[in-house]
């Protein structure tokens, strides 16, 4: 594909886990060439977690990184423990145009591979570190992941019931907001670059980027000391508000009504109109009032129905509801399907399959380029005998060696 926004730049892939490598896919699936480094003995941690294909532990075999390894990348493989791997890494730099990294505070430091370092190598290089709390101050040497910035950040514990601990997130979510900032400040860098000539260090702390989902609790804080507790699936300003039981093998539907007008549709949609002038639901403060009882007479209406009739019905009267949808529900999903967010790409090792995603927007005039996971090494002789230009003998020699390990 041509005229591309990112053809022709070049992209030295540090980054492992989540964020690193979901901010890269957005050169990557327009037009940028992207090296994706890691190595034999400690490969990208998403390639050792499940599901696997067909049951199968295996570096190759892992959707986890099949997920986020979605922008076209080269893969290779370098021992950074190796006098010569790093000697290989600056050349790498030398080709590169950005370099992101994903390391805890130091790493790079310690093998000579941080921004002063790489400036002194390609001065105009732009560089993108990201980390959990960013590279200087009191906790910049505390690594950690998404599960620990979900709690770090305060959203595990508005997760949950006023009567049980925090339940926590399901998953990283913090791996999906960094990478949107990270994204934009590489576009950022990149216009600077161009209007300047100059290059640029982008230090990112991952837990900065996802304090905006809980802005509004801090604020309250700071003006009005009030802390926020966990309140289940209710909502201040709305009731009935929840996830209801409906027919089916764990089967539900989030329903919301806010409104007076709401609530008189929502009791005609359950064939129960009279319950609309009920002194005990008619206003939302005493809907709140009896809020366990509503919830109970709610759950008798839905558990005769499929969650799709729950939803169905009550969209139709302007109530907002929507299935709790499973992973059945999401991959048969005719939204989705017509965006075509699942894309069928064959992989030597999991075959066909209908699983892959690219970026989550759409350019009317440039389209994307999906690329298959990498196979762990697997471009090692392109990249360092054409790309670098190492002759086939010291290749092997450095083979042989160790460097690629």
């Amino acid at each position: 594909m041509k005229n591309r926004p990112f053809e022709g730049l070049n992209v030295l892939d540090f980054t492992w886990a989540g964020v690193g490598p979901l901010t890269v896919n957005y050169l990557g699936f327009y037009g940028a060439t992207v090296i994706k480094l890691e190595s034999q003995k400690r490969p990208d941690v998403m390639r050792t977690l499940a599901p696997f294909k067909d049951g199968i532990p295996n570096v190759e075999r892992s959707y986890h990184f099949a997920y986020v390894q979605m922008g076209k990348r080269y893969s290779i493989t370098l021992n950074l423990n190796h006098p010569k791997g790093i000697e290989l890494a600056k050349r790498l730099i030398s080709w590169a145009d950005v370099v992101v990294e994903s390391f805890a505070t130091g790493a790079m430091e310690k093998v000579g591979l941080d921004y002063d370092h790489v400036k002194k190598i390609k001065p105009d290089i732009i560089m993108l570190r990201t980390c959990m709390h960013g590279h200087t101050g009191p906790l910049a040497k505390q690594h950690g992941h998404g599960f620990v910035l979900t709690g770090l950040s305060g959203l595990d514990g508005l997760t949950g019931w006023p009567d049980r601990p925090p339940a926590g997130l399901y998953g990283p979510f913090t791996d999906h907001v960094a990478p949107l900032f990270n994204a934009i400040s590489l576009l950022a860098a990149l216009d600077y670059r161009r209007r300047t000539g100059k290059g640029l260090y982008i230090d990112q702390s991952q837990h900065e980027t996802v304090l905006h989902w809980v802005a509004p609790l801090i604020l309250n804080w700071v003006v009005n000391h009030q802390e926020f507790h966990a309140n289940g699936n209710r909502h201040a300003y709305a009731a009935p508000h929840g996830v209801y039981r409906c027919q089916g093998d764990d089967r539900w539907c989030a329903i919301a009504v806010l409104t007076d007008p709401e609530w008189t549709a929502f009791c005609n949609v359950i064939e129960n109109p009279a319950l609309a002038k009920d002194p005990k639901f008619a206003i939302l403060l005493n809907r709140k009032r009896n809020e366990d009882e509503l919830d109970k007479i709610v759950e008798e209406w839905t558990i005769k129905h499929t969650p799709e009739e729950v939803m169905g019905l009550m969209q139709s009267a302007g109530i907002a509801a929507g299935v709790a949808a499973n992973g059945k529900d999401q991959a048969e999903d005719p939204q989705l399907k017509h965006y075509h967010f699942f894309n069928e790409l064959e992989h030597p090792e999991t075959g066909n399959l209908s699983f892959y995603h690219g970026p989550l927007f759409r350019l009317s005039k440039l389209p994307f380029e999906l690329g298959r996971p990498p196979l762990l090494g697997e471009n090692n002789d392109y990249v360092y005998t054409k790309l670098l230009g190492i002759p086939d003998e010291e290749f092997v020699q450095l083979m042989e060696e160790g460097v690629f390990d």
